[in-house]
């Protein structure tokens, strides 16, 4: 977004701020890096979330104060809240959702750019299970042409579609099993890549054509790349084709597909045949009623 004033900032929408949010901890990260060096690998990915995590609450505690924040980084981000139990973000109309550093062991690992940071807000008052409502997802080791740390927004256009295998990005560490089982059904291209919104954000850049996941995210994971997703037209959902619901009592959301969207009835249908297990939708949608 190249230089912002501090009254700038207070003046920024919200996606806006997003934007420039996603940049500022990229730019943090990327110095931080550079400064410590990849001797010391584990060191290098604590001081990177540690960082993080404090540059984007304070920011968001000075900008934003009013709104709730979920971060991976948060000492009970993990937690499932039982019936009865409230959190902040459980009452709040707006909640951040942040993932401070994206694919860590990407982050500790010399020469790779396949890391990134997610911001994401949701708002209750936006749909009836609400809605996110901005999103960015901020490549801080790859640049534009102008030399600026890569950021998407949600005003991304669609790619074009390409000739060829559908072009699936998957882990480069721990692919789920039933992806190479789906990958052999399509005929489809495997394209390993770290970080999940690195993968989705691929897709929105056309890079490779669909991302899929099971066995196990939080919606830190998820929902900026999806906000950014979803903004340039493409398809995102569960693997059995539910909707992606954010700010529920239980933090996890361990599956999702997102493609273009003249591939999705495709996938969907092989997902099925696949023998992956389906994610219990009724069941959490249930259980998560009660917090939006």
């Amino acid at each position: 977004m190249g230089l912002v004033t501090e009254d700038e900032t207070g003046r920024l929408d919200d996606q806006r701020f997003a934007q420039w949010l996603a940049t500022e901890a990229g730019i943090a990260l990327t110095a931080l890096r550079d400064r410590q060096g990849f001797a010391d690998p584990k060191a290098l990915k604590d001081a990177g979330d540690r960082a993080s995590h404090e540059l984007m609450t304070a920011a968001l505690a000075r900008w934003r104060p009013a709104d709730a924040v979920l971060s991976e980084e948060e000492a009970d981000a993990r937690r499932a809240w039982a019936d009865g139990e409230r959190a902040p973000r459980h009452e709040a109309d707006r909640v951040w959702i942040i993932d401070p550093l994206d694919g860590t062991r990407e982050f500790s690992e010399a020469g790779r750019d396949d890391w990134a940071v997610h911001v994401a807000l949701w708002q209750r008052s936006a749909a009836p299970d609400g809605a996110l409502v901005a999103g960015a997802v901020g490549m801080p080791a790859r640049t534009t042409v102008d030399g600026d740390p890569v950021v998407l927004g949600t005003t991304c256009p669609t790619p074009k579609a390409t000739d060829g295998p559908i072009r699936i990005a998957v882990s480069r560490s721990r692919p789920p099993a039933f992806v190479g089982e789906l990958v052999e059904m399509l005929g489809a291209q495997a394209v390993p890549m770290g970080s999940a919104g690195v993968k989705v954000c691929a897709v929105v850049t056309g890079e490779v054509d669909a991302y899929v996941h099971a066995g196990g995210q939080y919606e830190w994971d998820s929902a900026a790349p999806v906000a950014v997703a979803l903004g340039a037209g493409m398809h995102a959902s569960r693997i059995d084709g539910s909707p992606l619901r954010y700010n529920r009592a239980d933090p996890r959301l361990p599956d999702l597909l997102v493609c273009r969207p003249e591939l999705a009835d495709r996938l969907l249908d092989a997902i099925s045949r696949t023998g992956v297990e389906m994610p219990a939708s009724a069941v959490t949608d249930e259980q998560g009623e009660a917090f939006g």
